[in-house]
């Protein structure tokens, strides 16, 4: 009988109730991990609890405040015995040139895409190292490598997680905890999907993330959910 490659493994996801984090969250699930799974609102987490399985921790928490954060640690720790795995998939994304990104949008994406990341992985560290070591998984974007028009924000952002990433792997390489960041491209997930929606144009603005492809097509998370009254922020 084969082997559930994350059997013994706990994983702690952020954004994971929704897109991307849930998609994350119930291959986890399947791989036979055990979740906490972090988010703003409880509901969509209870959700995706209940399909991976209804025995996920669930916490809402806003993963870029510091006082969630030693919150959310806390109660892994106690309840679930510690974390193997940390995804820091949360994150946000306001359009825009570097002209027309207000200073709040720009402090807004900062805090949640890179400080939160940070201060979450930082406070991840000692659990890790109790537990022999573990692995950390930041949630990039290929625009933080390429870029992209109307973007300004968010591709530098998801350029200084990719950097971030890169350091902490050298830093941390030696305690057994490998840190390492995935780029996706397009996908659509709930927090895409509205941003085009606000659009002024939403089917142009949807061709033309999907021309930029090279496959002409773009990935869309597992049962999107339409959510017209979510805003584009924290997933």
């Amino acid at each position: 009988m084969a082997v559930s490659r994350l059997e013994n493994k706990i994983a702690l996801i952020t954004g994971a109730g929704t897109g991307i984090g849930r998609a994350i969250a119930l291959a986890f699930a399947r791989e036979g991990a055990q979740l906490a799974l972090v988010g703003r609102r409880k509901e969509p987490l209870e959700l995706v609890a209940k399909e991976a399985g209804g025995s996920s921790l669930v916490l809402a928490a806003d993963a870029s405040k510091r006082g969630d954060i030693d919150r959310v640690l806390a109660e892994t720790a106690t309840r679930l015995g510690g974390f193997n795995v940390l995804v820091n998939n949360a994150g946000i994304l306001h359009i825009g040139t570097a002209e027309q990104i207000t200073e709040e949008q720009w402090d807004e994406t900062f805090g949640i895409n890179v400080r939160g990341l940070w201060l979450l992985s930082r406070a991840a560290l000692p659990h890790m190292r109790k537990s022999g070591g573990g692995s950390i998984i930041n949630v990039a974007s290929v625009l933080g490598i390429n870029g992209a028009r109307n973007r300004a924000a968010y591709a530098a952002s998801k350029g200084a997680t990719i950097l971030l990433t890169k350091c902490m792997a050298i830093d941390h390489g030696h305690e057994k905890i490998r840190v390492n960041a995935i780029c996706p491209s397009f996908v659509e997930t709930d927090l895409t999907a509205e941003v085009m929606r606000r659009a002024a144009d939403p089917e142009a603005v949807r061709r033309e993330r999907v021309s930029a492809h090279p496959a002409g097509r773009s990935k869309t998370t597992p049962a999107l959910r339409s959510t017209p009254d979510a805003q584009p922020v924290q997933a």
